[in-house]
């Protein structure tokens, strides 16, 4: 009896220590999952999720920052496949960070590389109709080499067609005769050396005098243009002395017209004067005319029916 007690006695010990490290377990485990990571959505569109693995690395320039928690295929989402990757919740993940799968070439491993955005730029919130926050796809490196490879390809096979055409049998053929006409053509230079010699020493020569008919036509520039200067300094003289000359005129011309002014009212006042003088002159010219036209009167004086001066008729 004693022994089958004992052994009950260890088998409830053994029972509880089970139970105390399973509750243990599971306590770290919901610690762990509701403190020390955040979890982030990634919709994989375009690249290839080959060689990932849940448990897999997820890196931040090269540094692990956490792990791949679950991927599946989304519906709705043009077969997208959503990568639940949990990363360490001191790590602040901003908006504008992309990821990407990045693969070893070697094993074929994938890994999720996070590029994380400014730091400036706040920290990625849930959005409606989401589970967990969500960084956006990115592009991985050999997905751009592949393009740029692609690129390159195209402009190849652009590059051989545009040669093809460069190198067809009518432009080979031209390009033939083009050759033939040169070697002819320098062929008959070298034949006609001495009068290829007297065209060069023409053209020195032409050059030559050409360059003593830009220097003449330079001196014949300056003396033209100190001719035309010393004209313009006589011309500028010889105005500023007709302006002198005409305010001169023009002063003379004012008193000589002031002077006949003058003149022609005095002419006036003698011209009324003597006209006067005349007028009285002829009366008694006429007087005396009347007096000599009649001798009796003057010897016996008037007769009596002639009337007297200021008299006049009833």
């Amino acid at each position: 009896m004693e022994t089958e007690g004992r052994y009950t006695l260890v088998g409830l010990l053994v029972l509880l220590v089970a139970a105390l490290m399973t509750l243990a377990i599971v306590w770290l485990v919901g610690a762990a999952d509701t403190i020390a990571y955040q979890n982030y959505s990634i919709y994989f569109k375009k690249q290839s999720l080959d060689g990932l693995a849940v448990g897999g690395p997820v890196k931040m320039r090269g540094i692990d920052v956490g792990t791949v928690a679950d991927f599946d295929f989304v519906n709705g989402r043009e077969e997208a496949v959503a990568v639940i990757a949990r990363v360490d919740a001191d790590l602040d993940i901003h908006q504008g960070a992309v990821a990407y799968v990045k693969r070893n070439l070697v094993t074929g491993i994938a890994a999720i590389e996070i590029v994380n955005g400014p730091q400036t730029a706040p920290v990625l919130q849930l959005t409606a109709g989401e589970r967990y926050p969500v960084i956006a796809e990115g592009s991985s490196d050999i997905e751009k080499v592949a393009v740029t490879v692609s690129k390159l390809a195209d402009s190849g096979a652009e590059i051989m067609e545009k040669m093809n055409r460069v190198l067809s049998e009518d432009n080979l053929r031209a390009l033939s005769q083009a050759l033939a006409n040169l070697n002819t053509l320098s062929g008959q230079l070298a034949a006609d050396k001495d009068g290829l010699k007297d065209v060069l020493v023409g053209i020195r020569e032409a050059s030559e005098e050409f360059r003593i008919a830009s220097a003449s036509i330079g001196q014949a520039t300056t003396r033209v243009e100190g001719s035309l200067v010393g004209v313009a300094n006589n011309a500028d003289i010889a105005l500023k002395q007709a302006v002198i000359t005409l305010d001169k005129l023009q002063r003379d011309a004012s008193q000589i017209s002031a002077n006949i002014q003058q003149l022609s009212d005095t002419g006036t006042l003698e011209m009324a004067r003597l006209s006067s003088e005349v007028r009285t002159t002829s009366d008694a010219l006429t007087t005396t005319g009347q007096r000599l036209s009649d001798p009796r009167a003057i010897l016996f004086g008037p007769a009596k029916q002639q009337l007297g001066p200021g008299e006049k008729l009833p």
